[in-house]
């Protein structure tokens, strides 16, 4: 006589899933006014597919805010309207041109305008009064990351240190807050760059055309090919060409890069990363090869 049982055990993408719902619903019920920051990249869009999965039926119960530095690509602009559109959730962008204009932050000619999103996007969370901030990043993706918790304390300046972090044992978070103070909410914090294609894949979610392969027009600049673009006037000796090419991850275009690919599919993008040595930052984005420690420095400062 055979029997037959039902077999709970959850797969690992469904694991992280539950775990990240999870987060969301904590903070939701938690904290007084939370946000979600929303760039249109894969990571913050997995992070809207969650969030509208936790609160299902009903709408997501917060806002979502972009920081746009005005370099932004098209196709990522286009894919966010589109994903804000269909959930009906309010956006808020904080821009960093006006802020610049407001004399929020100050332009020297020299910061970049990744950089100056940081006053940007801490004016927006004080002028809104947001005590907590979904971000996507993930431990995986550079080594000041992976210090971080997935409550991710803020003082009254927007200010992280690593050195005074609370414990989180049994996935049980500590989210008492001052006045001024907000915390940084972290989803993700266990998935990897494969884990999110593979769940981009499972769930037929919808991401910027840029993120699989295409011609595009592009130069070689600190060994890395950027778009020919008005922001990017070339330097001496930078050449364009047009070669076939993918971004493994999105930011302001100017110092955003692209790696050659003929990955056009899902399939293929899942084969082409699980065989990648750098991580999609370490590969693409110039902001990260100022010094060793220039991710830490933005988020002791206040960055995502």
């Amino acid at each position: 006589m055979s029997t037959t049982h039902a077999d709970y055990r959850l797969s690992q993408l469904d694991e992280l899933e539950a775990e990240s719902i999870h987060i969301f619903r904590e903070v939701a019920a938690e904290f007084e006014k939370p946000v979600l920051m929303f760039s249109g990249g894969k990571d913050s869009i997995t992070m809207m597919r969650l969030a509208e999965k936790a609160f299902y039926p009903a709408k997501i119960p917060f806002p979502v805010l972009q920081v746009d530095t005005g370099f932004d690509f098209p196709e990522v602009l286009a894919t966010r309207d589109n994903w804000v559109k269909r959930l009906g959730v309010r956006l808020i962008v904080a821009s960093v041109e006006e802020a610049i204009a407001n004399k929020v932050v100050v332009d020297d000619g020299k910061t970049s305008r990744n950089r100056l999103q940081i006053g940007t996007l801490l004016h927006a969370i004080e002028e809104e009064g947001f005590t907590a901030a979904f971000g996507g990043g993930r431990r995986d993706e550079e080594k000041a990351r992976a210090k971080e918790r997935v409550y991710s304390h803020r003082d009254d300046f927007g200010q992280w240190d690593p050195k005074n972090q609370r414990p989180e044992l049994w996935s049980l978070y500590n989210g008492r807050i001052h006045g001024g103070e907000h915390m940084r909410i972290f989803p993700l914090s266990n998935w990897t760059e494969l884990d999110i294609w593979h769940y981009i894949g499972r769930e037929q979610i919808e991401i910027p055309s840029i993120y699989f392969a295409h011609q595009r027009r592009v130069f070689l600049r600190d060994r890395m090919l950027l778009s020919e673009s008005e922001h990017n006037p070339l330097r001496p000796g930078e050449t364009v060409e047009e070669r076939q090419v993918r971004f493994r991850t999105v930011g302001d275009l100017t110092l955003t890069g692209c790696v050659e690919s003929s990955a056009a599919t899902i399939d293929e993008i899942i084969e082409e990363i699980a065989i990648a040595k750098v991580t999609e930052r370490g590969a693409t984005r110039g902001d990260d090869r100022f010094s060793e420690a220039a991710m830490e420095d933005r988020k002791r400062e206040g960055y995502f």
